[in-house]
């Protein structure tokens, strides 16, 4: 088997079918809430479609992870932060200094999940699913993820795994992001996707997306990216193969987040598996 390699040279409109617009989100009535996430449903299951899956399977292949640019608009990427303050969309809140995470907040949605969320984790799922089965393929790994993501929650729920994961997470000043996994429990894919809901230098400074990678019998490399707001990083959960003189062999990966030096910085996490607890 042989995972090709080639250079990742899309524009970063390719992604969107639509231009990013400096406007501000005002707020809205709860009929106008439901037109929107209607509405964004719709639309954002087009610009996935669109999104040219080639070359994004490509470059996952060949870094462990690719950016899908500008699939949101800047009103979808505000009516997602502006959620943040509504209690009744989360079922639990972790203050990640509590538990040495880092210095921030974020907080699991509860069933059922927005629509916005609910579309994009069913739209992008079926697009990752044959990387991840090629992967599990290239490493001898005798497992193999179904075409739909209800398909896979199923497999979860068999597995007592019944709860979201889908998370939102905010840092202030000085906050950060421990490096960590995002399995939660025996079911777990192993391709997952950040939504960047703010605009690196002018509503944050610092705070990078760090993913480091653990070669066999070497250090370990540092990859540090800064996607834009409205863009979507899809990155390996836990590891990815890599073309050894053996055949493949398992590299493993963590994420975290740089230090935040200003402002605030709002992520939104789409895990494609559900947790325990």
């Amino acid at each position: 088997m042989k995972l090709c390699s080639i250079r990742l040279t899309e524009s970063r409109n390719q992604c969107s079918l639509h231009n990013r617009k400096n406007r501000v989100l005002t707020p809205c009535r709860p009929l106008d809430l439901y037109y929107m996430q209607t509405h964004a449903e719709a639309s954002i299951h087009t610009r996935v479609e669109n999104c040219t899956w080639s070359i994004v399977t490509e470059h996952l292949h060949n870094h462990g992870y690719a950016i899908l640019p500008r699939l949101l608009t800047t009103e979808e990427c505000d009516l997602l932060k502006s959620l943040y303050n509504d209690s009744t969309h989360y079922r639990k809140t972790i203050v990640m200094e509590r538990y040495r995470f880092g210095l921030g907040e974020y907080k699991y949605f509860n069933y059922p999940l927005p629509s916005i969320l609910q579309t994009l984790r069913e739209t992008i799922y079926p697009k990752l699913a044959p990387v991840a089965n090629t992967w599990m393929k290239a490493l001898n790994i005798d497992t193999t993820f179904p075409k739909t993501h209800a398909e896979l929650l199923a497999q979860c729920h068999a597995n007592e795994q019944t709860k979201a994961t889908v998370l939102i997470l905010t840092y202030g000043k000085g906050g950060f992001n421990t490096l960590h996994q995002d399995l939660y429990g025996d079911v777990y894919f192993p391709l997952q996707c950040v939504l960047f809901l703010t605009e690196p230098n002018e509503e944050y400074t610092g705070g990078e997306f760090v993913l480091t990678q653990q070669t066999p019998r070497t250090q370990s490399k540092a990859i540090v990216l800064q996607p834009k707001k409205g863009d979507v990083l899809v990155f390996t959960t836990n590891f990815r193969p890599i073309k050894g003189s053996k055949g493949y062999y398992r590299a493993a990966m963590k994420h975290g987040v740089s230090e935040i030096h200003s402002g605030e910085r709002c992520t939104l996490g789409i895990i494609f598996h559900d947790a325990t607890s």
